[in-house]
């Protein structure tokens, strides 16, 4: 499948790579596609993402994946949902970083005591967008796997990349109208 990939979509897995290794995650997360998205300049997921208003907002982006992290990698909708039960997230966020510090309910990967610094594997989330963003390329016809095509994998994956993503008005169909042609809804 990497053979497929073209310059961009490469550039992103290994930025990818870099921000995980920045936070210290023990595996390259959704999360991580779309902050190394967030970087690239002059690709066609760049371009969408411009078209689309995220410029403007890309720090507000950046602002609310560092937020999920934070609540252990619950999105949005997952915190609200535990607030509906009488679970305020917020509160129990609070309690633990007072406890052991800041960010210590982030999602990494200790191991004795230390922080992994080896290989950074792909978690299965971030494997499911790569997939998906195959089916995406083949649906639209396409004999490549782009940057494009990452973005949209990662609108079409249920979590906190799309649910941010959507929050600023990314969509797959406001995706599919600036990128063109059909993004497949068989992949969905």
């Amino acid at each position: 499948m990497f053979e497929r990939f073209t310059k961009d979509a490469r550039a992103v897995v290994q930025g990818a790579v870099g921000h995980a290794e920045e936070v210290r995650a023990g595996a390259v997360e959704p999360e991580h596609l779309l902050l190394a998205l967030l970087d690239r300049e002059g690709s066609r997921a760049s371009f969408a993402l411009a078209a689309l208003g995220v410029d403007e907002h890309r720090e507000a982006v950046r602002r609310a994946l560092r937020d999920a992290r934070r609540r252990a990698g619950l999105s949005q909708s997952e915190t609200e949902a535990l607030a509906g039960l009488g679970i305020d997230v917020t509160e129990i966020v609070a309690k633990v970083e007072e406890a052991r510090g800041v960010g210590a309910m982030s999602v990494g990967d200790r191991k004795g005591g230390r922080w992994w610094t080896g290989h950074r594997s792909f978690s299965r989330g971030a494997k499911e967008v790569l997939e998906k963003a195959l089916r995406v390329a083949v649906a639209r016809r396409d004999r490549h796997i782009g940057d494009e095509h990452l973005l949209l994998a990662l609108v079409l994956r249920p979590g906190v990349p799309a649910e941010v993503l959507a929050d600023h008005g990314v969509t797959h169909e406001s995706l599919t109208r600036v990128l063109g042609g059909d993004a497949g809804e068989a992949c969905a």
